[in-house]
């Protein structure tokens, strides 16, 4: 989703809890359809995917939809939809960098509904390559910390692929190469360890943590953005911290 910082964490449960669960499955079922379209329809020889089918059950997606569009995406269902992948830059409240990643069948009426939401929101659209330098393609998968400490973690991974084991608030993220996430979702469960997401995700070289004006602001940013049906993924450097994110739970 975003940052993979804990804001984010607790906007996708939030996200779940708040009704999107419709446009959430609608989306994951666009990127199914999409790996298909360019992969074809054989798991095991399509990453894109498996990997995209994976996050889909992972998420709950009845198995009925996620064949659908399988056969949909392959074309053994009639001609598929031709839809583009975009990638938009800009800046939020705070000078927040933002990655804005659109799965469209119509590219101007994804950049014109962009560029209306960060205008009315405080933000401001970037030229290609302005923010992007910022963040790196990886492979994130986010885990509940349960009674789990880093190094157990970091055991059962490191000899998948694991770059590196974060510390993020109530969960560990594992950051990985993106071709390697599978191996690591498959060292997880070998070793008995539940996950929450797995993605292929930007994620930032350095964060900017934002006061409570700001993050309430960013967050307006975020909302109005994930509401479009074209927008897949928003990913930003923002960060929020604990205390802050309490406070505006009071609001």
């Amino acid at each position: 989703m975003s940052g993979h910082s804990k804001w984010a964490t607790t906007k996708h449960k939030k996200a779940v809890i708040d009704g999107r669960r419709a446009k959430s499955f609608a989306k994951l079922i666009k990127n199914i359809e999409v790996a298909a379209r360019i992969g074809g329809a054989d798991l095991v020889g399509n990453p894109s995917l498996e990997l995209a089918v994976s996050k889909a059950k992972k998420t709950s997606v009845p198995a009925d939809n996620i064949d659908r569009a399988i056969k949909r995406g392959s074309g053994q269902l009639g001609d598929a939809v031709d839809y583009q992948t975009i990638m938009y830059e800009g800046y939020g409240p705070q000078g927040t960098a933002i990655l804005i990643e659109c799965l469209t069948d119509n590219k101007n009426r994804a950049a014109s509904e962009v560029r209306l939401v960060v205008g009315r929101n405080g933000g401001n659209m970037g030229d290609p390559g302005s923010v992007a330098y910022m963040f790196a393609r990886k492979g994130v998968v986010s885990l509940p910390k349960k009674d789990l400490s880093e190094d157990d973690v970091l055991l059962a991974v490191l000899d998948a692929g694991a770059e590196e084991v974060k510390d993020d608030g109530e969960n560990f993220e594992v950051i990985s190469e993106p071709q390697d996430l599978p191996a690591i979702r498959a060292a997880l469960t070998e070793a008995g360890i539940d996950y929450d997401t797995d993605d292929a995700a930007f994620v930032p070289s350095m964060q900017v943590e934002l006061d409570v004006e700001h993050a309430r602001k960013f967050m307006k940013l975020y909302d109005a953005l994930e509401d479009l049906d074209d927008v897949q993924n928003i990913y930003s450097n923002a960060d929020v911290s604990a205390e802050v994110m309490a406070e505006l739970d009071e609001d």
